[in-house]
Parts: C-alpha cells; sequence; structure tokens
C-alpha cells in the first residue's frame, strides 16, 4: 500500500477544501447557484473521497453509518418543520414571509433553513449507500 502516497497527500489536502465548498455552496445557494442538494452531494463526495483514500472503516469512524439514517431523517423534518411552522405562524404551507418581521427576511431564513435540511439530507443518503456498497461481501 505504500505506491499510494502520493494520493492519500493529494486527498489529504483536497478533502477540507472540498468540506468547505460544500458549506459555500450551502449557505450562498440562496443568493446564486447552489444549495442543498448541491452541497450534500459535494459534502458527501469529500468523505467518499476520505473513504477510498484512508479505507471504508477510516470513514466509518468519521461519520458513523448508525448516525447517518437519523440525520437523513432529521433533514426531512426539518424541510418539513418548516412549512408546519409556517402554518401555526398564519401563513400558507412554505410561505416564509411570516417567519421574520418582515417578508424579506422571511424569505430569506426560511430558504435557509430548506436548504440546511435538503443538504443534510442528501449528504446523509448518499453516505448510506456509499457505504452500503462498500461494506457488502461479495
Amino acid at each position: 500500500m505504500s505506491h499510494d502516497i502520493v494520493l492519500k497527500v493529494i486527498a489529504k489536502l483536497l478533502i477540507p477544501f472540498i468540506l468547505l465548498f460544500a458549506l459555500y455552496v450551502q449557505f450562498h445557494g440562496d443568493f446564486g447557484p447552489g444549495g442543498g442538494f448541491q452541497a450534500g452531494v459535494i459534502f458527501a463526495a469529500g468523505i467518499i473521497l476520505y473513504a477510498l483514500t484512508n479505507g471504508p472503516d477510516a470513514a466509518m469512524r468519521i461519520m458513523p453509518p448508525r448516525l447517518l439514517t437519523p440525520l437523513a431523517a432529521l433533514g426531512v423534518l426539518l424541510y418539513g418543520g418548516v412549512g408546519i411552522a409556517t402554518v401555526l405562524l398564519g401563513g400558507h404551507f412554505l410561505n416564509y414571509d411570516v417567519l421574520a418581521h418582515d417578508a424579506v427576511h422571511g424569505q430569506h431564513y426560511g430558504i435557509l433553513l430548506i436548504e440546511l435540511g435538503v443538504g443534510v439530507t442528501v449528504a446523509s443518503v448518499m453516505l448510506v449507500i456509499f457505504f452500503a456498497f462498500i461494506t457488502q461481501e461479495p
């Protein structure tokens, strides 16, 4: 396994930037291209690169599979919870205007929370699928 030292060093340098870029895409998605789905895919790709270079056991230590399913459910609950909150605050389902003192801030908060829920769900589900494939015995 000593022949892949260059790959491991390059991956070690790139992975923090990949994860940072995922956060940028996540929180910049309401102002430009990007959002929760794209950020979730980028984040999962960073963890998958880590798993491919360091082994699945190392990746499962930093992202335990037993936590990924609850995280996926949490993302869906966050998405639905924002919709329910808007109804309880007197608006229509996913009408973000009622989430703050004015419509502009309400739209910003609502989109931010919705995209966060989507990002968490997408990253979690992608990693669950990857770990299911990589740990399967032939």
